[in-house]
């Protein structure tokens, strides 16, 4: 497991019942968890006095109830600082397990700028809130930051300045990521490294279906037509129940190979203060080429 155990400005104190008990900077939220499926004590006086909890309804979809808790408010990690947002379906508009992977991503970058890269660019795809925009902006890339949501693009412009940011070499694109994706290669643009965070299941702009397991290869051998003639790597998130790490290194040998490189895959984790254990929160495949 890939453990992002660096945080100071989060933490899970606790997870059990189905939820976990979280603290971002100076507010405790509890959040429902579907991996969380087994019931020890909740002794932390917390659970019954946090600032907010999400709780799902019945009917589908949820609520928070807000004791205590401003509309944003921000937190960092490292050299990155982040605006936290609680929104619908139990969202706060950062991922903190791929902390792990900003750290590698921006490792890379700065490794590569030192054997003498110049000019490294960055394709981010469903990029959402910007974090790994954010991070590799920070390293030193360039970066092409795209997601078809006008509100996730201007949330991570705001992140993007709270980080010391508003000066990076970055464009902010509001478009379909396969779309753009197309007219990229049209254009002859190509980039060295790619990150990417589709989702399990979506909507295009025309009303088009996206389903992971269906569309994930297809997007992938897509994407391999945008990378540069020397790649650095290519970064793939998955957060689809039932979809082993394995599958996307499987995935990327098959498309990537015969550039050079080979991939690793691996379940994402944060630790839990009152247990000592990671709990998993997803899978990525880090694809590096050389």
């Amino acid at each position: 497991m890939w453990g992002s155990d660096k945080w100071k400005d989060f933490e899970i104190l606790d997870c059990s019942g189905g939820e976990k008990l979280e603290r971002w900077g100076a507010y405790t939220l509890v959040r429902p968890d579907p991996q969380v499926i087994w019931n020890t004590p909740k002794k932390d006086p917390l659970w019954s006095a946090s600032d907010a909890r999400y709780s799902r309804s019945s009917s589908g979809g949820g609520a928070w109830d807000k004791n205590s808790l401003p509309e944003s408010w921000q937190i960092s990690y490292g050299e990155l600082r982040f605006n936290v947002k609680p929104m619908n379906f139990k969202h706060t508009g950062l991922f903190p397990e791929q902390a792990s992977n900003w750290d590698w991503a921006m490792e890379k970058i700065r490794s590569a700028a030192l054997s003498g890269r110049k000019n490294i660019s960055v394709l981010n795809l469903f990029a959402y809130t910007g974090a790994a925009t954010c991070a590799c902006l920070k390293a030193g890339a360039s970066v092409c930051h795209v997601d078809a949501a006008k509100g996730m693009v201007a949330w991570a412009k705001e992140n993007a300045a709270s980080s010391g940011l508003s000066n990076a070499p970055v464009r902010w694109i509001v478009d379909d990521c396969a779309k753009f994706t197309e007219r990229e290669i049209r254009r002859g643009h190509r980039y060295d490294a790619i990150i990417m965070d589709p989702p399990s299941y979506g909507r295009g702009p025309g009303g088009e279906i996206w389903k992971l397991e269906n569309d994930l290869w297809d997007f992938v051998s897509l994407c391999e037509n945008v990378l540069s003639d020397d790649p650095l790597f290519v970064l793939i998130n998955s957060y689809t129940t039932g979809l082993a790490p394995s599958v996307l290194s499987y995935m990327s040998e098959c498309i990537f190979k015969g550039r050079g490189g080979s991939a690793a895959s691996d379940e994402l984790g944060l630790p839990v203060r009152d247990s000592g254990l990671f709990l998993p929160c997803g899978a990525s495949c880090r694809y590096e080429f050389w």
